[in-house]
């Protein structure tokens, strides 16, 4: 911001600075002609921007310096304020307090040219020394304005100009040598990427004529295959006439066939009417026959003198079940039958010497799983007493557990109860008991379960669902 107001002489001057052309000095260029006319008043010079900036930091160093009287009322507040903020923020109003009240200057110059030393004299005297900075030159010729502090500030701004001008011609060399250096490394790394292009481009040429050396091999591959689908075309055609030739004689061997089948099936026919009328003599033979060995096994066992056995096979399997999971399988499918009808069950264990196999929970949580578990296992095993009872059939009733139950109630007469111990489930239980029965024994499992039915069917049991035996408990 330039300061331009007019240099008054007529104001009073404090602590004039002694000697010629010190500040109001008559001879500086400032004084009116004549004290009673009208005198022409020089407008201010512009100042080059360091010139105003450090006139500006030379005011606001003696500012706080000032008896408080003598700072002009703008300035009172900027005079408060730190040294890095009063030059910065305060510069606006310490420019127009230099440029509107000579006074205020005269004073600030007093101290300035005070603290300037040697500077401050020649300056004031209207030199210039040639190793001084041309801005403190400028600065402090237009605060003291000498004789010919014009010319000081108009030459000080020359030289201003002049270092920035230089400054930036040093800062262009800076940068051409700056853009020359990294043109010279562009440049080797050009020569470098192209020495690795002609590389590459050796790499390609050679490898495009491995491609086209491969490319003339597969044009040969090519050809050869082509001439080997149209023999196998050509060969083609014959297969399916000979195929065609072939059709038509299986067709009429065919048909032939169908004519010997229509005979079978007449002959079969006129067999099987034969076989019904002889059907009553087989029943009667097979009566004898089942009579006879009725008699021979009775007659065996006195001649053998058996005694009654005290264990069943299904009690060594609760003894000892745990020890040997891997027991082989005993007797053949033979006796397995598919069958899921309820009514079977009594029509199974009417059979002699049955053995009933239960698998608990599955049957318990289809028929009264509101339960808990031991009002399910009691309300089970008393329904399994009364089916001993009632048929005197081997009872046996299988539940997973990794222990046996302690404090359940004494098992009915004919029940067995047995739990599975850790590692293995009822299922497998299950299937052990079917397993250790004789080949020929009548052995009924009850369960739900699938794969327990498929397993125990394989091993020539008699799978029934679980609703079969609870129907047969609900009419107990």
């Amino acid at each position: 911001m330039p300061l331009t107001e007019p240099y008054d002489d007529h104001l009073p001057q404090e602590d004039p600075v002694a000697g010629d052309g010190a500040v109001g000095d008559p001879d500086s260029g400032d004084t009116p002609g004549d004290s009673g006319g009208d005198h022409a008043v020089e407008p201010e010079p512009t100042l080059p921007e360091p010139v105003r900036q450090r006139i500006v930091a030379l005011t606001a160093a003696v500012l706080p310096t000032l008896p408080a009287d003598e700072v002009p009322v703008p300035l009172r507040r900027v005079a408060k304020f730190a040294p890095n903020r009063r030059a910065r923020l305060g510069a606006p109003a310490i420019a127009a307090q230099l440029t509107a009240d000579p006074l205020f200057r005269q004073r600030v110059t007093a101290r300035v040219l005070a603290d300037a030393g040697d500077l401050g004299a020649a300056v004031v005297e209207g030199t210039a020394p040639a190793a001084a900075d041309p801005v403190e030159v400028a600065a402090l010729a237009y605060l003291a304005r000498p004789r010919g502090w014009r010319e000081l500030i108009d030459s000080s701004g020359a030289a201003v100009r002049a270092e920035a001008d230089s400054a930036v011609v040093a800062e262009l060399v800076r940068e051409a040598e700056q853009r020359a250096t990294r043109a010279e490394h562009d440049r080797a790394v050009a020569r470098v990427e192209a020495d690795k292009l002609r590389d590459e481009l050796a790499r390609v040429r050679e490898e495009l004529g491995q491609l086209r050396e491969e490319s003339r091999q597969l044009a040969r591959t090519l050809r050869e295959t082509q001439t080997r689908e149209r023999k196998a075309s050509e060969l083609l055609a014959t297969e399916r006439g000979r195929a065609a030739r072939a059709s038509a004689d299986v067709d009429a061997e065919l048909r032939r066939a169908r004519a010997r089948l229509a005979e079978a099936e007449a002959a079969a026919g006129v067999a099987r009417a034969s076989a019904k009328e002889a059907r009553s003599v087989d029943d009667a033979r097979l009566w004898l026959l089942l009579e006879t060995i009725g008699q021979a096994a009775v007659g065996l066992r006195r001649e053998l003198a058996l005694d009654p056995v005290d264990k069943l096979p299904a009690d060594f399997v609760a003894d000892a079940f745990a020890e040997h999971p891997g027991a082989a399988p005993a007797g053949p499918a033979a006796r397995a039958r598919d069958t899921d009808d309820p009514a079977r069950l009594d029509q199974l264990l009417a059979l002699p010497r049955a053995h009933l196999v239960v698998d608990g929970y599955n049957v318990t949580k289809r028929g009264f799983g509101e339960m808990s578990l031991e009002q399910q296992r009691k309300r089970l095993i008393t329904g399994l007493g009364g089916i001993a009872a009632q048929t005197g059939d081997e009872v046996t009733v299988v539940f997973d557990g990794a222990e046996r139950m302690h404090g359940l109630p004494p098992a009915p007469r004919g029940v067995r109860v047995l739990f599975s111990r850790k590692g293995e489930t009822a299922d497998e239980l299950i299937r052990r008991l079917v397993r250790a029965e004789p080949a020929g024994r009548p052995v009924v499992v009850i369960s739900s379960d699938r794969e327990v039915a498929d397993g125990v069917r394989r091993h020539g049991a008699y799978p029934l669902g679980a609703d079969s035996l609870l129907r047969r408990l609900a009419r107990s």
